[in-house]
This record gives C-alpha cells, sequence and structure tokens, in this order.
C-alpha cells in the first residue's frame, strides 16, 4: 500500500510539472488570436516585414520595437487599415516608406494581426478584442 501510495503522489508531483511547465503565460484566447493572426500576417504583412518581423532592411522597419507597439496601440489598427507615411523612427533607426494600408480587412482579422505582432514581435501578453479594434477605427483621423 505504500508503495502505491509512493507511485500515486510522485504521478501526481510529475503531472504538475508537466502542466505547469507548458504554460508560456498567454491565455488560450490570445495564443488562438495570436495563432490565428499569424495567418492573417503571412498573406498580408510578411512580404515586407518579414516572416520573423525583422523588417527589410532600411526600407521596411521590423516590427519589434515594445515601446512603439505599446505607446501606439490606439494607434495601430488604423496604421493597418489605413496605412501611413511619414518619418518614423524603430528602435532608434529612421525610416520613411510609405505602408499601404489594407482597406478590405475587417475588425476580427485587424485584431489578429495585430495580436500576433504585439505578443510574438513586442511581448505582449494581452490580445486585441473586435470591439477594441472597432473602437479604434472609429478615430482614425
Amino acid at each position: 500500500m505504500l508503495q502505491r501510495s509512493t507511485y500515486l503522489i510522485l504521478g501526481l508531483i510529475l503531472g504538475l510539472y508537466f502542466l505547469f511547465s507548458c504554460q508560456s503565460g498567454l491565455s488560450v484566447e490570445t495564443m488562438q488570436y495570436a495563432t490565428n493572426g499569424q495567418k492573417v500576417y503571412t498573406a498580408n504583412c510578411q512580404n515586407c516585414h518579414g516572416a520573423n518581423g525583422e523588417g527589410l532592411g532600411k526600407l521596411y522597419p521590423p516590427l519589434n520595437d515594445t515601446m512603439f507597439l505599446n505607446l501606439n496601440r490606439d494607434k495601430l489598427a488604423c496604421i493597418v487599415k489605413d496605412g501611413m507615411s511619414g518619418e518614423i523612427t524603430i528602435n532608434g533607426e529612421k525610416y520613411n516608406q510609405a505602408m499601404p494600408g489594407v482597406p478590405q480587412m475587417n475588425s476580427t482579422d485587424i485584431a489578429y494581426v495585430l495580436t500576433y505582432v504585439t505578443t510574438y514581435f513586442g511581448n505582449s501578453k494581452t490580445h486585441f478584442t473586435r470591439e477594441e479594434i472597432e473602437k479604434y477605427l472609429k478615430d482614425c483621423d
């Protein structure tokens, strides 16, 4: 009986260890949004910004400037939808290439792609919601 209890406790400890060691710190919903966002990113953003968000030399900026992503969270949806032009500083480097928008992208796909970018390139632990994106899009200039 003692041997069975020992194995049971050991099994429980190992099970808990593996359960918690596999957690990434992201919620299931954030991981789902990011997974869907990777597909949207590959189809719409990867050609210029690179497979890993590294950018394209001095032409197109990388997407890993966490300060820019955090300070501009409320503007990112408009940038995706409408594009942007003018000089921008990312990671201390200046870029001045116009970025075309993706006007046909719906608010759900924008939430997905921004969650992917901010989670995997910007180290965010939260996701964008469709409602949040719709609010931001109403405020586009």
